[in-house]
């Protein structure tokens, strides 16, 4: 089984690479991909976007901390966030991966992004 999975953020003609990490939180993320997410900006450092489903936190902290670049999962709210700043220690956050442009999610205003699998590093 692979550490980690590649996953594409596509949103306003851009597309955006991550990759989830090897988990019961990402795996139930995994589940429900395709979406189709719409994402609000949240307090000058994040992007965040409501999910169908919560995901499995069996296994995960109760908290974390977000560096730009971290794709989180946000528990009270069941949401999808896409960090650009950095945040500290939070009851709550729990991150599932990391993407790669961080300054395409962070110079959007709000934007409908498609999630989706993919299958290789390279597309």
């Amino acid at each position: 089984m692979p550490s980690e999975t590649n996953i594409i953020i596509t949103m306003n003609g851009t597309t955006v690479r991550g990759m989830l990490q090897n988990n019961d939180a990402s795996a139930s993320l995994l589940a429900q991909l395709p979406l189709e997410l719409s994402f609000q900006d949240y307090n000058e450092q994040e992007k965040i976007a409501a999910i169908p489903a919560p995901l499995s936190l069996d296994g995960m902290p109760s908290g974390g901390s977000a560096e730009p670049g971290t794709i989180g999962f946000y528990a009270p709210d069941q949401a999808l966030v896409l960090y650009y700043e950095t945040v500290d220690y939070f009851t709550g956050i729990i991150p599932i991966g990391t993407f790669i442009d961080v300054a395409a999610i962070r110079d959007s205003p709000a934007f409908v992004a498609t999630v989706t699998a993919t299958t290789g590093g390279t597309e």
